[in-house]
Order: structure tokens, then C-alpha cells, then sequence
């Protein structure tokens, strides 16, 4: 690489006129701002190394990484990388905009070879989705809550787990888990409460699902989903 540094400066000496000089105060010194300490730069070559031996998880299209895949990276490659180096290139990679969007997609993880091998935990999903809000967040003056309700809506509901089982595991890991959470998971559970109330009622009524409907005026499909509500109750 050509490094491309400033020209030296002219010497005006012959040129200046024999006259008295002008005394000056000296111009204030612009400060420089401090250079941060950061891995970036050494990560970058590490990064630019893994991308050409495994671009369908650091290429165009992120991946979630399967968990133990900093050892897996060491014994596949030997001497290609130091531990250090190659641990300060993981940081970078998982902690970037891009990778937590693809965990937070709920994307399972892949092996070195880009096979599917086991879901992000849910609890994982969920530390993703609450950083990128963050990030987001700290960039617009709009609120994004509604947004960020949605997602925790989705994820929660793809875990298969209870409020009681999903919150418990989110704390852990998160102990300040957002009160948009807890009022997602008061409304699945207020919303569960009603269509056991729902199938309870329809049981006592004797009444086939459409007749159950019609005498209620409601609709077929509200009554169908609460009658197989329990068939798919999430785990505890």
C-alpha cells in the first residue's frame, strides 16, 4: 500500500524582504482528539482471513456462529491464527450492527461449514433485539418503542416458552429486562386467560363451533383458535 503523507514545507527564507520582523502571537495549537485504544484495527486482516475461508459466515450474509466455534476455528486452521488475535476478530465480528441483526432474526447457527445446527437461544434472541433498539434509539428522536414491542412480541412467541419460563431466563442474563416486555407478556397471558374462558364456555354449550359463533356473534376463526389453544400450550 502506497502511504500518502503531506508534502514538506517550502523554504521561504530567500524569498522574505530584510525588514524588521512582526511579532506575532503564536497560533494556539488545534488540539488532536486522543486516539482510542481499540481491536479494530488488528481485527480487520483476521476478519479479511476468515472471509476468505469461510464466506458463507463472515461474507455478504452474516450468520448466527455455532457456540464453540472460536475452538473449532483454531483446530481446523492450526498456526493460521493466534488466540488472541482470533478472539478480538470474534468480538468485532459478533458484536457488529449486522450480526446482531441476523441473531435477532432468530437465524440458527451454523458450523464452519455452513450447516444449520441449533437455535439461538431465546435468550440470546431477545439481548440482540434489545441492543439493536438501543443503537437505533440513540440515533433518531422518534420513538421506536412500538417497534421494539413487535420484535420482543415475535421472539417471545417463537421461543415456545411461558411468560413465567421466558422472563425468568431473560432476567438471567439481563437483569433490567424493559417494562415493554412485561406488559407483552401480561397481554399473552390476559389473552391466553380469555380463550380458556372461551373453550371452558364452548364445552358446556353442547354446541357444535359454528353454532358456538353464531350464538355469541363472533367469528369462527377467534372460536377455532381457542379451541386449540391448549393443544399448543407453550412449555414451562
Amino acid at each position: 500500500m502506497t502511504l500518502i503523507t503531506p508534502e514538506s514545507p517550502c523554504d521561504m527564507a530567500a524569498s522574505v524582504p530584510a525588514v524588521a520582523p512582526v511579532q506575532t502571537a503564536p497560533a494556539p495549537a488545534t488540539p488532536q482528539p486522543a486516539k482510542k485504544p481499540g481491536r479494530l484495527p488488528s481485527a480487520l486482516p483476521v476478519l479479511e482471513r476468515l472471509f476468505n475461508l469461510h464466506p458463507q459466515l463472515f461474507g455478504a450474509n452474516f450468520l448466527p456462529l455455532k457456540l464453540g466455534i472460536f475452538q473449532e476455528l483454531l483446530a481446523r486452521h492450526p498456526g493460521q491464527f493466534s488466540r488472541e488475535e482470533l478472539k478480538a476478530a470474534l468480538g468485532v465480528h459478533t458484536r457488529s450492527t449486522r450480526y446482531l441483526q441476523c441473531v435477532a432474526a432468530g437465524n440458527k447457527r451454523h458450523d464452519l461449514d455452513g450447516v444449520a445446527v441449533e437455535d439461538v437461544a431465546p435468550e440470546h434472541v431477545y439481548l440482540a433485539i434489545v441492543e439493536l433498539h438501543r443503537r437505533r434509539q440513540a440515533r433518531t428522536a422518534d420513538d421506536l418503542s412500538p417497534k421494539l414491542r413487535k420484535q420482543l412480541q415475535s421472539a417471545f412467541e417463537a421461543s415456545g416458552l411461558t411468560s413465567q419460563a421466558y422472563l425468568a431466563l431473560v432476567q438471567t442474563h439481563h437483569a433490567d429486562a424493559p417494562a415493554l416486555l412485561q406488559d407483552v407478556l401480561a397481554e399473552h397471558d390476559q389473552k391466553l386467560a380469555r380463550q380458556e374462558a372461551l373453550r371452558r364456555a364452548f364445552e358446556a354449550s353442547g354446541k357444535t363451533p359454528e353454532e358456538f359463533a353464531d350464538m355469541y356473534g363472533m367469528a369462527l376463526r377467534d372460536v377455532t383458535v381457542a379451541l386449540t389453544t391448549r393443544a399448543a400450550q407453550p412449555q414451562t
